[in-house]
């Protein structure tokens, strides 16, 4: 099993790296762990309480949660991945069953960050953008997805994401085995290390 850790700022292009990088492999092959499945549950909380949580910092994870159930991936067992609401900030009674793959790609804003989940990585990627363009995309996204206004996202920027991004996103960067400048937009830097896991599968076989 390959493990590929994506990180990088909201809105950065995360997601369509992660498409790319599926696309280029055989169906079937890449089971996708999205990081947000694993916020902290906030359900004993009020909904207005919820809502003003900081998602964009480590605590808001439950870390031993992804690694216990990435190590199950890697020791040939399915797991049931956590669903989490954006629009109620609590998780689901439901779950996703996900089964081991060749491929797993870990994908979040601070997948980097905690060090015993880097070192179960194979290649850790961070994911970069200008911050403007991050901001439009995060303004086009939770307009549409998660039913916020354009003054409600700009001021989550401002308070929360700028900030929040700056201290604990940013320096993860350091960590990266590979740098992908200017979003899913990158072609390049995307064919680069699509033919690198594509490499390291067959000298796994």
């Amino acid at each position: 099993m390959l493990i590929i850790g994506i990180a990088g700022g909201t809105g950065s292009g995360k997601t369509t790296v992660v498409r790319k990088i599926i696309e280029s492999l055989p169906a079937e092959e890449v089971a996708v762990i999205p990081q947000d499945s694993y916020y902290k549950d906030s359900s004993h909380m009020p909904l207005e309480e919820r809502l003003q949580q900081n998602f964009d910092e480590p605590r808001a994870f439950e870390w031993e949660l992804i690694e216990k159930q990435l190590m199950e991936l890697k020791q040939g067992k399915s797991i049931e991945q956590p669903i989490y609401s954006y629009l109620t900030c609590s998780r689901s009674d439901e779950t996703i069953k996900v089964d081991p793959k060749k491929v797993v790609i870990v994908e979040g804003i601070l997948v980097l960050t905690d060090e015993r989940l880097r070192n179960m990585m194979d290649i850790k990627v961070f994911v970069d953008a200008d911050a403007d363009e991050r901001l439009i995309r995060v303004i086009s996204r939770d307009c549409v997805e998660r039913g916020r206004t354009v003054q409600m996202v700009i001021d989550r920027y401002e308070k929360v994401l700028k900030p929040m991004h700056n201290i604990h996103i940013e320096p993860t960067k350091k960590y990266a085995d590979l740098i992908i400048p200017q979003g899913g937009n990158n072609n390049v830097a995307i064919d680069v290390l699509t033919n690198f896991i594509a490499g390291k599968l067959i000298r796994k076989q």
